[in-house]
């Protein structure tokens, strides 16, 4: 790193805003599908829906900077990502709520679909947490192999956690708080690549 030039600043906020603000959401996430929580829960998740997916931009952003290749895997493993979790929020967020707000006893198909669909995406997103944490790792050398391998752990562990946590209060938020924290850390060492190069 050669300093905090507009790029690197622009990269560490992109990075760790996505997972800030699904954290700020989490604080207010029912802890369960109730009468009382349907209305929350439905227009929550509604409000999720463009913020979800989201969650794949800093593995993208700091892939890329190590090399065209490893863009491209992030960029398709950041996209099944964002298709899995997507279903997951549609199914048992706004569909459940919905059921719940007319009174239906088929909530719970929704929570298994989702939970089916979940799987594949928090399992996906462990995967390339640990591949661009280790290729950050690879780029940034013995200068910065202590932040790297710190930001390895904070996105791996965080992901971790997510496996099981969703953005739920206290721990999927801290969980989402810690993520963002890696990736701004992964992106504040990773060597950046020449502007014009994509992906």
């Amino acid at each position: 790193m050669t300093g905090w030039d507009r790029r690197r600043v622009l990269l560490v906020l992109t990075a760790a805003s996505p997972g800030v603000l699904v954290a700020m959401i989490g604080v207010f996430h029912p802890a369960h599908l109730t009468d009382a929580t349907a209305q929350t829960w439905l227009g929550m998740h509604v409000a999720l829906l463009p913020l979800f997916p989201l969650l794949a931009l800093a593995p993208w952003l700091v892939a890329r900077h190590t090399g065209a290749v490893a863009g491209w895997v992030a960029l398709a493993l950041g996209y099944v990502f964002a298709t899995f979790y997507t279903g997951l929020d549609l199914l048992a967020g706004a569909a459940a709520g919905a059921l719940q707000l007319a009174g239906s006893p088929d909530r719970n198909i929704m929570f298994n679909l989702g939970n089916d669909l979940a799987v594949v995406a928090v399992w996906t997103h462990l995967g390339l947490a640990v591949l661009v944490s280790l290729l950050v790792a690879i780029r940034a050398g013995r200068r910065h192999l202590t932040l790297s391998v710190a930001g390895g752990v904070l996105v791996a562990g965080a992901s971790w956690s997510f496996l099981d946590s969703h953005i739920y209060w206290p721990r999927g938020v801290i969980t989402m708080i810690v993520l963002a924290a890696g990736w701004a850390v992964l992106a504040a060492v990773v060597p950046l690549r020449p502007a014009a190069r994509t992906p």
